[in-house]
């Protein structure tokens, strides 16, 4: 029987390992970790499971909708109670402006509140402007200020990319991060028109499932056991090693070095360990993975009496860069869903850290709480403090899709692919939401499974 061995247990790994156990290949994932799912974890706050990591999933697109059917959680899908956001801008929270794709506008006249008028007049002259549609890959916050002016970047454009990527639209691809964005159009608001859908959908944008995000995969975990499947936790794959009919994975500490053959490896990891790993048997692409940075950060959840808290309406909030503030983003989590808190407490969750500033991560828990907790207060309207409070920090997290990000890609896949039965996949190379991940593993799995063969390589 094919064996193949998963290394990382991730979401990605986890969605590669499950479609390989339902192709019939005997699977072994391996995670360093002491239990799977990566970035997707849950602990309580105040008694309240709370996601440490990311809490929804995009439903319009099909693979984490197929995955929670496939672990047979599809009746346990939840919505959130609301999606409306505000961003903070011009001295206070102002509304998000409806109708723009990651910040975009689609028209000017909405965009008036977050923007002055006069600015709302610059982002009009977009329309008359001369120049050339985007072409060749550019920085988001290159061309958005170019043809619509900084205000828009600065106020809507980098703080939604801060919340995704924790990057900077200056830095970040266009072609990468706003795929969907057509690049023929000379116009950003009629390439925004045309990337918007046709028709409203009366279907809700967002999910998660019955007790967050971090509960799916030890679902998925079962599922592969179930099917066969083998899982390793507290086990790091220290190299990778050609055979001639296969790879030997070697994983284990120095003093406890074991090996698992197999007839195909995918690899699930981020960029700087997937690139060790590889630098013997692809050096290639272990060198594109090593120029590829990734940013921190740190989720700072609060719990807090009700009667301490005013009145949400909003699912949260942003805060823009250049407010130089250590609190990027807030989540209003028991206003945005129905199961996290309770009728005494309310669930707040505040993410600090932005690529290339590491300043605000090197201070303490306390410090950080102390952060978040003055954030609500001065700008939130709470009062009193929290009743509990939890610090999770995610370092290199999240990769940066950095202007060439796409073509880079390629070439990882092109020097992976000259290995036999060798498979990338992850948040690394094609979208850090949980249904790209899944769909690099479903992919990564096709590929070993179509590359495997009988006999010598």
């Amino acid at each position: 029987m094919r064996h193949v061995v998963v290394i990382g247990g991730g979401i990605s790994g986890l969605a590669a390992a499950l479609a390989l156990v339902d192709d019939g290949v005997a699977v072994t994932l391996i995670e360093s970790a002491p239990a799977v799912g990566g970035k997707l974890r849950i602990s309580e706050v105040a008694g309240v499971p709370v996601d440490e990591g990311a809490e929804m999933f995009l439903r319009r697109v099909p693979e984490a909708l197929d995955l929670v059917a496939a672990v047979g959680r599809a009746d346990e899908l939840v919505s959130p109670r609301t999606t409306a956001a505000e961003v903070w801008a011009r001295g206070a929270l102002r509304a998000m402006p409806a109708g723009t794709v990651m910040g975009l506008p689609g028209d000017a006249a909405s965009l008036l509140g977050v923007l002055s008028a006069d600015e709302v007049d610059r982002v009009r002259q977009d329309a008359e402007l001369p120049g050339e549609p985007p072409g060749e890959d550019i920085s988001v916050g290159g061309w958005v200020s170019a043809r619509v002016g900084p205000a828009v970047t600065e106020r809507l454009v980098d703080p939604l990319l801060g919340g995704v990527y924790a990057g900077r639209a200056d830095e970040l691809s266009l072609a990468a991060t706003i795929p969907q964005l057509p690049r023929d159009e000379r116009s950003l608001l009629a390439a925004v028109r045309r990337a918007r859908p046709a028709a409203p959908s009366s279907e809700p944008v967002f999910a998660t499932v019955t007790g967050g995000m971090g509960s799916l995969p030890a679902s998925v975990a079962q599922a592969i056991t179930r099917g066969g499947g083998t899982i390793m936790t507290g086990r790091t794959v220290r190299r990778l090693e050609a055979t001639p009919t296969g790879w030997r994975v070697v994983h284990g500490a120095t003093t406890d070095e074991q090996v698992l053959t197999a007839d195909g490896v995918v690899v699930a990891l981020p960029p700087s360990p997937a690139a060790r790993l590889l630098a013997d048997v692809a050096p290639a692409a272990a060198g594109e993975l090593a120029a590829i940075d990734s940013a921190s950060m740190a989720i700072v959840t609060t719990a807090w009496r009700t009667d301490d808290v005013p009145d949400l309406e909003t699912s949260g909030y942003l805060v823009p860069a250049v407010y130089d503030r250590p609190v990027k983003a807030v989540t209003f989590a028991s206003s945005k869903w129905a199961h996290v808190g309770s009728d005494d407490v309310v669930i707040v969750r505040c993410s600090i850290g932005r690529h290339g500033d590491v300043r605000d991560l090197q201070r303490d828990d306390a410090d950080l709480i102390a952060t978040a907790t003055a954030e609500l207060s001065t700008y939130a309207g709470f009062t009193g403090g929290p009743v509990d409070s939890r610090v999770s920090r995610w370092g290199g997290a999240l990769p940066q899709y950095t202007v060439g990000h796409r073509e880079r890609v390629r070439r990882i896949h092109a020097a992976v692919d000259a290995l036999p039965g060798v498979a990338v996949c992850g948040a690394t190379y094609d979208g850090v939401g949980v249904p790209a991940c899944i769909r690099t593993g479903r992919a990564a799995a096709a590929r070993v499974v179509a590359a495997m063969s009988p006999g010598p390589r």
